[in-house]
């Protein structure tokens, strides 16, 4: 089965474009801007093998969409491209409308046009799976669990823009009967992550004796997943998902920041102790971000139920295996630290 992933070089969609070809008889066109995030390094697993291709490209460009679609002919289109980091979106949200809104309705625009051309058995066979995140369901308090008929209440430019993204797509099926479906998930951690996020910026702080920057107190609450575990869901739901449902994909590994902070700390003291002392002294308490929420969570019951999804590691298998995989491959994040971004703080500019 042909399937085209729309930011195919970025953190989650290179673990999907993986696990295509690794664990699956299907073949696969990653199509990515190669933005600041976007990683060709992140494919070098893959990129020698017949099934796999890549095609760079920008999502708001009808007609390069459109090119792709025809020539690749996939019977999947996985919608991954997105601008994803929220202290980002405070200070440029410009981009985060371009790319999640604009972008969305280009892609959908030229799918539609694409599935309409197909024979009937392939119409009705395609699907286009739309990647969103939790965080358009606003904050929840100290109880309760995002469902996927939790209503909707984005706080920050990037939550927004992921809302406005996920109604394009409900649409599209419901005024032109484009096959969609949507996955909402938890906050992915793991190996090829971009280090602007908590978890690979902690590890890379601390591997170079940098203070760890923790919001406030460090008591907001986010359900982690580990991404090889979202990308065998995402698979499963691209396959076997019901047209115009919606799947919320977890973890059930809720922690506040701090101790996730703690966590990594006290796995690097394990697998690389620090001459100076516990990692853990090297934590900073920081102005809060502007509108964090306070608290995700996700119920998964339904992509579990329906689908036969599990998630395969707990937290601490999937930390560990994730600290573990930063030691053995600086290589990787060396060249990212020699780019632009050099771990600076964002999102303060209000």
């Amino acid at each position: 089965m042909p399937i085209l992933i729309t930011g195919g070089a970025g953190f989650i969609g290179s673990a999907v474009a993986r696990r295509i070809v690794g664990a699956t008889g299907d073949s696969v066109l990653v199509f990515d801007k190669l933005t600041y995030a976007g990683n060709l390094a992140s494919l070098a697993p893959v990129a020698g093998d017949p099934r796999f291709a890549f095609r760079q490209g920008d999502i708001c460009d009808r007609a390069a969409v459109a090119r792709a679609l025809a020539e690749f002919q996939p019977n999947v289109l996985m919608h991954l491209a997105a601008e994803s980091h929220v202290d980002r979106s405070i200070d440029g949200p410009a981009a985060f409308i371009e790319t999640n809104l604009v972008g969305t309705f280009t892609l959908l625009d030229a799918a539609l046009a694409y599935w309409r051309g197909l024979p009937a058995g392939r119409a009705k066979a395609f699907r286009f799976l739309h990647v969103s995140t939790d965080e358009v369901f606003g904050a929840l308090g100290a109880e309760g669990l995002f469902r996927e008929d939790t209503p909707y209440q984005p706080n920050s430019p990037y939550s927004a823009s992921k809302a406005g993204s996920d109604h394009l797509a409900r649409a599209w099926r419901e005024t032109y009967g484009l096959p969609t479906l949507i996955t909402n998930c938890s906050n992915n951690y793991g190996p090829y992550h971009f280090p602007e996020k908590l978890i690979p910026l902690t590890i890379l702080n601390a591997l170079e004796g940098k203070p760890l920057p923790v919001y406030g107190r460090g008591d907001n609450v986010r359900d982690w997943l580990y991404v090889e575990d979202h990308a065998a869901a995402l698979l499963l739901a691209a396959r076997e998902g019901a047209v115009g449902e919606t799947y919320n994909v977890g973890g059930r590994s809720e922690r506040t920041n701090l101790e996730v902070v703690e966590a990594i700390c006290a796995l690097l003291d394990e697998l690389r102790p620090r001459a100076n002392g516990p990692y853990r002294e090297l934590i900073t308490f920081v102005q809060d971000r502007p509108g964090h929420d306070l608290r995700y969570a996700i119920d998964c019951a339904k992509i579990e139920r329906d689908l036969g999804w599990r998630a395969t590691e707990t937290f601490e298998t999937g930390l560990r295996k994730t600290v573990r995989w930063y030691l053995d491959n600086s290589e990787w994040w060396r060249a990212i630290q020699s780019g632009k971004y050099r771990g600076e703080r964002l999102g303060l500019k209000v």
